[in-house]
Formats: structure tokens, C-alpha cells, sequence
């Protein structure tokens, strides 16, 4: 009996109150690929952030998700109870805090944005989205200014950072073409193919990691599967980066390893960047802090905090 009493999250509660929406271009935006909504989400979470988490949910997109609106929409808690569930949600997974550059050409402005997603998920996943989701949102002839409340100087934090430049789109090496080839042997073939992206990024991980080094015939059997990750929109140094992450002090088999991180670690499919120009492009998305709100640039974030806050309370 007090398992069916923990499983059920009050969905109707979000629908029964006049929730107000937020202004255009902020407020709540679900991650696709969501599925369908069930008696057991939330069922985890303990009672409070399973209330609100179960709240939000049920929000319509563009809902205003900042901490007066929704505890003014709902009886039960108050401003300082909703913003530390709010902060357990993002370390839980189920959301992110960004702010994003919105608009076209010089008519362009910062909005903050709360991304939802109804299944937990980890770091990577999210860090795979934010990516996929910034250079989606990206028009090439924007020259993005800095925010005002960015921090600079050298007392900023790690998280309130000055903007730093997107990492260019790595590609193979063009000098590969101007070696000569190897003489053929006796008997074998004289065409040797092109090694693709993706095989090169499982090529170099023994470099990068000797805990992961790879022999050829482990780079070409996870070929296929790497290369799912360039069709999704993500570039060899986010590969890497999502490889060679938070290893353990061994690892004993390498192939395994990779490849059940290029299984279950692999960013969800979303529409193809466009093509980069000529020159390094402003950021336009940078995650905020879910506990102190400061923004900072995608890496120095880890739960959805900052390090101070991450250190401040490292539970």
C-alpha cells in the first residue's frame, strides 16, 4: 500500500491552477524523444521533489518556470522550498537552466530557458543535448555580443568565465594527402582507403588514454557505431571528451569499455548543424547554475551546478 502512494506524482495539480506563461522565448522547453507520461515517474524522488517534479511535468511548453511563479501556481510549498527542489532536479537530471541568444541578423537578445526531460539523465547525455542544441540554434551571420552580467578579471570563477571561443569542427587532416604513398608490395593491392572520421577518434584514444588504446581491428569492428555519433551532430573532440571522461583507475577490457560507452552514452538525434563559416563564432547558449544562477560556458558545469556551489555541498 505505500508503494502505490509513492509511485503516483500529482499531474493534475499543474492543470488545475492558472500557471502563467512566461515571455516569448523563455521558460519551459521539454527535450524530445520524451516518452509517453506513467503512474511510476518521479516515484524515486522523495515527497517534495516529487511533487513539484510531477508539477512541472505537467506544464505546458513555454510555462514560466522561474521560483516565484511556480510556488505562487501551487499551495503546498513556498519560494525557498521550491528553488532546493528545483536544485535536486537538476542534480537528479531531469533538468538544465540556460541562457540562449534569441532572434535573427542584429535583432537578437539573451532569454533563459529551462530544459525538461521527464527521464533522468546523466552529465553526458545532457552535455551531448546542450551541444546539438546551440550549434542547432546558430545562424552563422550572427555576430553574438557578451552578455552584461558575464563576469571577467582574473577573481571570476571557473563557471562565470569571459565567453571563451567555440572549439573549431575537427576534421582529417588535409596534409595526410600531400605523403607519398607507400610502394605497394608484390601481389597487394595499391589503393589503400581513407581512414573516416570516426575511425581516427578511435584510433587516437590510446593516445589520449593509454587506459584505452585500441588496436585496428577494434577501431574498425567500432567504427559503425562511432560514426552514429557524427550523424547526430557531434564533432571528434566531443567524442573524445565523452570517451575518455571520468574513467576508473583501470581498465581491463578497452574494446568493452568503448563500446558500451558508444551504446549507451550516444546524444539524442537532432537536426544537423550547418555547415561552419569562415572565422570562431560567439557562443550562443551557456548553462546556469541551478543553485546561485550564475552562467558560465557547458564544461565547467557538472549536475547543473558550478564548482563553488558543487564544493559548497558536495553531496
Amino acid at each position: 500500500m505505500a508503494g502505490s502512494n509513492l509511485s503516483a506524482a500529482p499531474r493534475a495539480s499543474a492543470s488545475s491552477r492558472s500557471h502563467p506563461k512566461a515571455k516569448p522565448g523563455y521558460g519551459k522547453r521539454s527535450v524530445p524523444d520524451q516518452r509517453s507520461p506513467c503512474e511510476g515517474d518521479f516515484a524515486l524522488l522523495p515527497e517534495r521533489e516529487r511533487h513539484i517534479a510531477g508539477y512541472v511535468d505537467a506544464l505546458t511548453e513555454g510555462a514560466a518556470m522561474d521560483i516565484k511563479s511556480l510556488a505562487r501556481s501551487q499551495p503546498l510549498y513556498g519560494q525557498m522550498a521550491v528553488g532546493s527542489a528545483l536544485r535536486a532536479l537538476g542534480v537528479a537530471g531531469h533538468l538544465r537552466h540556460v541562457r540562449c541568444l534569441s532572434g535573427e541578423g542584429g535583432q537578437v537578445r539573451w532569454v533563459t530557458r529551462t530544459f525538461w526531460s521527464r527521464v533522468a539523465r546523466d552529465n553526458e547525455w545532457w552535455d551531448a543535448f546542450l551541444t546539438a542544441e546551440e550549434r542547432r540554434s546558430t545562424p552563422q551571420e550572427v555576430a553574438a555580443p557578451l552578455p552584461p552580467w558575464v563576469p571577467d578579471g582574473p577573481a571570476a570563477s571557473e563557471a562565470s568565465a569571459s565567453v571563451p571561443a567555440q572549439p573549431p569542427v575537427t576534421t582529417v587532416p588535409q596534409q595526410r594527402t600531400a605523403e607519398p604513398e607507400p610502394e605497394p608490395q608484390p601481389g597487394l593491392k595499391a589503393t589503400v582507403d581513407r581512414p573516416s572520421p570516426a575511425f581516427l577518434v578511435l584510433a587516437r584514444l590510446g593516445r589520449t588514454d593509454s587506459r584505452l588504446a585500441l588496436s585496428a581491428s577494434d577501431c574498425a569492428a567500432l567504427e559503425q557505431a562511432a560514426a552514429e555519433w557524427f550523424a547526430r551532430g557531434v564533432d571528434a573532440d566531443y567524442l573524445t571528451h565523452a570517451l575518455t571522461a571520468g574513467l576508473p583507475a583501470s581498465v581491463d577490457s578497452p574494446f568493452g569499455f568503448v563500446r558500451r560507452r558508444l551504446r549507451d552514452k550516444v546524444p539524442p538525434r537532432l537536426p544537423a548543424a550547418a555547415p561552419a563559416a569562415q572565422g570562431t563564432p560567439a557562443r550562443r547558449l551557456m548553462v546556469e547554475c541551478t543553485e546561485c544562477g550564475v552562467p558560465g560556458r557547458l564544461e565547467a558545469f557538472r549536475d547543473g551546478l558550478c564548482r563553488p556551489c558543487r564544493q559548497l555541498d558536495p553531496a
